[in-house]
């Protein structure tokens, strides 16, 4: 039963810390975004162009590796746990 409690707690864990991290990400690449487009439109005012314009950026964000590497959030805190447990076990 405690391993099932560990299991659910720690997927709970890293499933906010995912979320996080992913939302920390995509604010960072869109801030990002709207200063380039800044530099490049001084002065305007175009707010749809600005829009059209961090879209595409996120879009491309999307397809990009670094998303899929914020996943390793789940892979490689678990994979320490399950080592430690079974070198706990292994002595």
């Amino acid at each position: 039963m405690g391993f099932v409690r560990l299991v659910l707690f720690g997927c709970l864990a890293l499933s906010v810390v995912y979320l996080s991290i992913s939302i920390y990400s995509r604010s960072v690449r869109r801030e990002k975004l709207e200063n380039a487009w800044a530099e490049e439109n001084e002065g305007s005012q175009d707010m749809d162009a600005l829009d059209a314009f961090v879209a595409e950026g996120i879009k491309a964000y999307n397809a990009s590796f670094r998303p899929k590497l914020i996943g390793l959030v789940y892979i490689i805190p678990t994979l320490i746990v399950f080592a430690i447990i079974y070198l706990t076990n292994e002595n």
